[in-house]
């Protein structure tokens, strides 16, 4: 069964649309279930969406009621709605859901390293869109409530999608595409800063800086800031015809190492930064939010932080070239330890998480060397024969010594469901999420 939720509600089942006759509660209802689908949804938070805060006295017994007529209604489809820890929750099967499968797509078009193959991805993933989200069924502050970080998550890959498009030289294109957008949000300086980029490629220098002049006054008068320091930045470029504006951008919050944009370092500890590598934790994965994206950034990472020597980055970066499965290979171990290892430091009791870092790390023992340094010191080192899994061995012996350090009770995450960064303690938190730099998308739950 399918069921569409990113534009009027739709349930459709072999092509032929079901639950026409429902009520709109009933569909919102059950369309509040399917954004948490497997999760279980409490009857209060229910109630408070399907009223606003205001619900009748017999608001309970009319959920109850609306969910025995859904399940009645989905039960020939074998679609189950279940009755969990006080509230209700949809588990999909192979059944389908239009907004799951855009967070998927937009996910893998952040993960690609080609741009044709990106912007087909978000062209499949904004093509889903029909309209506003649950455009039939649910008011403007339904809407915000419920969909507040898929339309983020839009416009996100909205600005992806024409950066993408940007690098490949579709200026035209992106200029005419982005100017309804920015009608509609026209002090979001990201999709300013990508229109300006397509008028001054199109060889409309004239237009790109009178749209930047517009942005600032607008800027100033609607919210009193200046535009961004990338803004800025890009407007001065283009006084001076810089040629620089003719490279694809980088992302935000980003160093440039090689030909790798990696992440800002922040926590003061090689484990909390590789945990770090992932902006997302608390939720749903943002377009961009992974920055292990390929072999190559694992090893240039791990070079950065001086966890592996740098003529071993450039002897990996050969050898996964010529072994591109076994580079996969490595990589998804990287990022199945990264998982475990930031459920080990963010939960001390999660006893399978720390057995599974425990695994990893007792290997890279394995394969480790005591080597005198330059300095005089020895230390260890993982030793080559780990062969492509030489960064993993290295960040895993980094792991073992913070989860022997009393620092490890001193850990703290960015509480922001965009986000999820570590620290290593409090400073560190309010230092970086305060100014939205940890890849959150919102200040306000920072604070």
């Amino acid at each position: 069964m399918e069921f569409q939720l990113l534009g009027p509600f739709a349930a459709r089942h072999e092509g032929r649309q079901v639950l026409v006759g429902s009520r709109r509660q009933e569909r919102c209802l059950l369309a509040v279930l399917l954004l948490h689908a497997g999760r279980a949804v409490a009857t209060e938070r229910l109630i408070d969406l399907l009223w606003d805060g205001d619900p009748p006295a017999s608001a309970r017994a009319t959920v109850h009621t609306y969910v025995g007529r859904l399940r009645a209604a989905l039960r020939p489809y074998g679609v189950p709605v279940e009755t969990r820890h006080e509230g209700y929750v949809v588990e999909l099967g192979q059944h389908r859901v239009d907004a799951q499968e855009f967070t998927a797509l937009a996910g893998r078009a952040a993960a690609s390293g080609d741009p044709a193959e990106r912007i087909r991805l978000y062209d499949d993933a904004l093509g889903l869109w029909r309209g506003e989200l649950l455009a039939d069924v649910a008011d403007e502050r339904l809407r915000t409530r419920l969909g507040g970080r898929l339309a983020e998550l839009r416009l996100s890959a909205v600005e992806q999608r024409a950066e993408a498009q940007l690098a490949m030289g579709l200026h035209d294109r992106v200029a005419a595409d982005l100017t309804p957008l920015l009608d509609e949000h026209p002090t979001r300086e990201r999709l300013v800063a990508a229109r300006m980029t397509a008028l001054y490629g199109a060889g409309r220098q004239a237009d790109a800086l009178r749209l930047y002049d517009g942005t600032r006054i607008l800027l100033a008068s609607e919210l009193g800031i200046e535009p961004n320091r990338e803004l800025r930045t890009l407007h001065e470029r283009m006084l001076r015809g810089d040629p620089r504006l003719d490279r694809p951008p980088g992302p935000v919050y980003a160093v440039r190492v090689g030909d790798q944009w990696l992440p800002w370092s922040t926590s003061g500890h090689p484990a909390l930064e590789f945990c770090n590598t992932y902006a997302g934790w608390g939720g749903d994965p943002l377009p961009g939010s992974d920055w292990l994206r390929g072999y190559a950034a694992l090893a240039v990472w791990a070079g950065h932080l001086d966890l592996i020597e740098e003529w071993a980055v450039t002897r990996l970066r050969e050898q996964a070239v010529r072994e591109p499965a076994e580079a996969d290979a490595a990589l998804d171990e990287a990022r199945r330890f990264r998982t475990d290892l930031y459920a080990c430091l963010t939960d001390p009791q999660d006893g399978r998480a720390f057995k599974a870092v425990a695994g990893v790390v007792e290997d890279a023992a394995r394969l480790s060397v005591f080597t005198r340094g330059e300095d005089g010191l020895g230390r260890w080192r993982p030793s080559p024969s780990a062969g492509l899994r030489l960064p993993l061995c290295a960040v895993a012996r980094s792991a073992a010594e913070l989860l022997a350090d009393a620092r490890r009770f001193s850990i703290r995450a960015c509480a922001s469901p965009d986000c999820g960064w570590l620290f290593l303690d409090e400073s560190g938190r309010r230092r970086w999420c305060s100014l939205a730099t940890c890849g959150a998308q919102r200040t306000d739950s920072h604070r």
